[in-house]
């Protein structure tokens, strides 16, 4: 149960005044549903509202506030003029201006005679100040709403910066006092404050840094949330931890006869991840294993080896992958690959209906399929195991914490392995998977074909398109991607629809398009034509990211290269270089580039090494940069950053662990504190196994 103190921070966003049904609506588009959610959001500008001259004092354009009297209103004469007002105090005259707007309104709002605060961008037109279109226009006894330095909020459309300032003012008052969870020692050692006095200070700051990411406010609210993730982490480890496990001894017939039928010897990085995956398996104990192999590295193999170890247990498999495009082809490569040495292989995603489903469904649950491949299909309550030894989940940043425990929970002893492409730096892998056993995968198997990797300005886009003319009387099959799936003035980037069309003028029915907006069955066919030959360019967005394994495909075009970040250009090269021809990918950008974009397309150029790839990327991004972050496979937060924070992981993590140490069941003072703030951050399920021992 969420502790009563909560309550406020739970209510509804539109149980604030004056917050109806359409603004609730439109503030779900920033992903704000509750009061929490707004006091989450924080800003990301301050406008410094300090400078309060007199009128005569005014000199120079910029941001001022100045309490006037109302003179005189000048209504626009003809239509595109303005309409001004004449104010003054005791040192002088400043016009107001307002464009298009309706006059009863500036009538109500500046009444002629009255005394009013306004605040604004101040500029000079003949040498005499004007304010146009003033933020703030309030009566003597409002003028306490407006504060020396006002907070700036990311918005939605719909959504104006006052409402939502608006909002965050009435959300700061139901702020509960709460019970501290950080450690005094590290409270004193780092000179924070409370959370309640940080979160405050950050929505309504006394200095410009106060909303710094290094401030101490923004410190503090980030090491809480890291704080509540390694706790979680922790306390599922120890909880899969403390159940027993099964031992499962290699007995090696199956595996031996699968090793057999691969063209190439296991490379020693291979060898040794499954000498550790299977000293986990033959333990006592559950597995819980991260296998991180960069792209091309041979994780599926090395997957396929743990599977057999299960089956020559008597116990099945499931393998779960993000999409159905990622299943279908895992279940291909697994259904050729080990049904050749007698081992049953079924699939099932959303796409399998009827009798179809209700077949594989019997048969799981009767023991007779080994290994079943799926999607979030899998999790379904009519999805039985007879015996599920193995979990095995592919591309694991698409699914949390919870998701994993819930399809291990489909078997008494479940172990799990893990696996992920996106390689990551080593100072963040302890914050993403904290609660996992780590392997990494560096080496590539034999025979993996350099990916020659060129850069060129976007205004050589003829030249690249008489390439792919000579390319495709070859034969090859060729990627281009593009950022945005609709067309943005905005940002002025080429959309994958309009550079679709543009393609398919020149190269006719053997160009496609595949994005994330499509239904899965559009995306899955569309795959299909890929791979069988009716289609040769593939034009996408990055829903190709991750694990699509074409091994024709020996071209890439990634298209406003310097949008995406190192890890994302680097899973995106990786989807050519897969067979045994010779690949190229061509980063097309944009000039001029800043000078992040020009180190990260440089690292592209130089580098093929995943890992080496994700630190800098790190580093780049340390420097403030974060285009690409989400697509970097470390979880989301709400407050933290990895890049800018990372220094605090640590610090959590060891704070965490002492306190789960002493107090494993969080039942001393500063345990129930850390319970509440697990509720604070949704950790619900992590307390139910607290209390469950």
């Amino acid at each position: 149960m969420r502790p009563e103190v909560l309550f406020p921070l739970f209510a509804p966003i539109q149980s604030l005044p004056k917050v109806g049904p359409k603004t609730a609506k439109a503030l779900e588009k920033i992903s704000i549903y509750k009061v929490a959610d707004a006091l989450f959001h924080l800003p990301y500008n301050v406008i410094d509202r300090r400078y309060r001259p007199k009128v005569s004092e005014i000199k120079n354009e910029g941001i001022a506030t100045v309490m006037v009297r109302i003179v005189e209103h000048i209504p626009s004469q003809r239509r595109g003029m303005p309409y001004r007002v004449i104010a003054e105090d005791e040192t002088g005259q400043i016009e107001i201006v307002f464009f298009q707007a309706r006059p009863d309104y500036i009538l109500g709002k500046l009444p002629t005679g009255e005394e009013r605060l306004i605040s604004g961008e101040v500029g000079f037109f003949q040498n005499k100040p004007q304010m146009t279109h003033p933020e703030h226009i309030l009566r003597l006894e409002e003028t306490y709403k407006l504060n020396g330095l006002e907070a700036r909020y990311g918005l939605t459309a719909s959504v104006h910066q006052k409402t939502i300032q608006n909002i965050v003012y009435h959300c700061l008052k139901r702020v509960p006092s709460l019970p501290e969870w950080v450690d005094e020692t590290v409270l004193k050692r780092q000179g924070w404050c409370g959370w309640q006095e940080a979160l405050t200070r950050i929505h309504q700051p006394e200095e410009l840094s106060d909303i710094d990411q290094e401030s101490k406010y923004y410190q503090r609210l980030a090491y809480d949330e890291f704080f509540a993730n390694q706790l979680t982490l922790q306390i599922v480890r120890a909880s899969y931890k403390k159940t027993p496990g099964k031992e499962r001894a290699v007995k090696g017939t199956l595996r031996n006869k699968y090793l057999n039928t691969l063209p190439f010897d296991l490379t020693n990085a291979q060898q040794n991840v499954l000498a550790e995956i299977d000293e986990d398996m033959a333990s006592s104990s559950k597995m819980i294993r991260l296998l991180q192999g960069d792209v091309g590295s041979g994780k599926t193999v090395v997957a396929a080896l743990a599977a057999l170890t299960t089956i020559e247990n008597h116990e099945q498999v499931a393998f779960m992958s993000p999409t159905s495009i990622l299943a279908t082809q895992h279940f291909n490569e697994l259904y050729e690959s080990l049904g050749a040495i007698g081992v049953r292989v079924e699939i099932l995603t959303g796409k399998e209906k009827g009798k179809k489903r209700e077949k594989v469904l019997e048969e799981l649950k009767a023991g007779d399929i080994d290994i079943v491949v799926g999607t979030h299909a899998l999790f379904q309550d009519d999805v039985v195991f007879k015996a599920l030894g193995l979990a095995i989940i592919d591309e694991q940043h698409r699914f949390g914490v919870e998701q994993r425990l819930k399809l291990s929970a489909k078997g008494e002893m479940t172990d799990i392995l893990v696996m992920t492409a996106t390689p990551i730096p080593r100072t963040l892998l302890m914050s993403a998977y904290g609660d996992l056993d780590v392997s990494r995968m560096t080496e590539k198997p034999p025979g993996r074909q350099k990916i020659e990797t060129r850069t060129i300005p976007t205004g050589k886009i003829a030249d690249v398109v008489a390439g792919l003319k000579r390319a495709l009387e070859k034969g090859t099959k060729i990627y281009w991607i593009c950022p945005l799936v609709e067309e943005s003035e905005e940002l002025e980037l080429m959309s994958v629809e309009e550079r679709f069309n543009l393609l398919q003028k020149v190269f006719g029915e053997t160009v496609d398009l595949i994005h994330g907006k499509m239904k899965e069955r559009e995306k899955d066919n569309v795959m299909e034509r890929f791979i069988n030959g009716d289609v040769n360019i593939l034009v996408a967005t990055t829903v190709i990211e991750v694990g699509v394994n074409v091994p024709e495909a020996t071209i890439m075009i990634i298209e406003h290269a310097e949008r995406f970040g190192l890890a994302q250009l680097h899973q995106l090269r990786g989807r050519v270089g897969r067979g045994s021809e010779a690949s190229n990918c061509l980063l097309m950008y944009k000039a001029p580039l800043s000078e992040t974009a020009t180190a990260r397309l440089k690292t592209m150029r130089e580098s093929d090494d995943g890992f080496y790839i994700s630190e800098q990327d790190m580093k780049l991004r340390g420097a403030g940069e974060v285009l690409g972050k989400r697509q970097s496979g470390l979880p989301e937060y709400k407050i933290a950053d990895f890049y800018e924070h990372a220094d605090l992981i640590g610090m959590a993590r060891d704070d965490a662990r002492l306190l789960l140490e002493k107090d494993p069941r969080l039942i001393s003072e500063r345990g129930k504190a850390a319970q509440t703030l697990l509720h604070l951050f949704e950790k619900d399920q992590v307390v139910s196994y607290i209390e469950s021992g």
